[in-house]
């Protein structure tokens, strides 16, 4: 699997989850956090421009935001890009935490971790609701009536 899709830095989604923590806590303020995400959204890899379509758009974000989830011997891999740098962080975030998962694994991750990280309220209701849909639009894609 490469570029565009995410390949995995840590064994598993939890892990994922416990490092972004890890690394959100040694900043002071979320101005400095916002400032991580971003850098975050900058290191994803190049999202193929004819990509950037309605059939790949994520419904229920205020900003554009695209993903596209490609199955390999039963492991999901996936690839997004936004409009706005704040929330290509935030895409550069979930799929660190999902890319690269068996789908049970993505079912089993709980978007929650967004609010017990304090992301969700840290975000404007929008963007909040934004990185949500992104969540949904991630575990849909590993429901068994959606892979191919």
């Amino acid at each position: 699997m490469e570029a565009p899709f995410v390949l995995p830095a840590e064994e598993t989604a939890a892990e994922a989850i416990d490092a972004i923590r890890d690394e959100l806590e040694l900043f002071d303020d979320w101005m400095e956090r916002y400032q991580y995400i971003i850098e975050m959204g900058r290191k994803l890899p190049p999202f193929p421009k004819d990509w950037c379509d309605d059939a790949h758009r994520v419904p229920g974000c205020q900003s554009q935001v695209w993903l596209e989830a490609k199955e390999e011997d039963g492991i999901l891999y996936f690839a997004g890009l936004s409009d706005a740098a704040i929330v290509c962080g935030l895409v550069a975030l979930l799929l660190r935490v999902y890319s690269g998962r068996s789908p049970d694994e993505i079912l089993a991750t709980d978007p929650q971790f967004l609010r017990d990280l304090g992301l969700v309220q840290a975000l404007s209701t929008n963007r909040g609701n934004g990185v949500e849909a992104m969540a949904r639009a991630i575990r849909s894609a590993a429901t068994p009536q959606k892979i191919s």
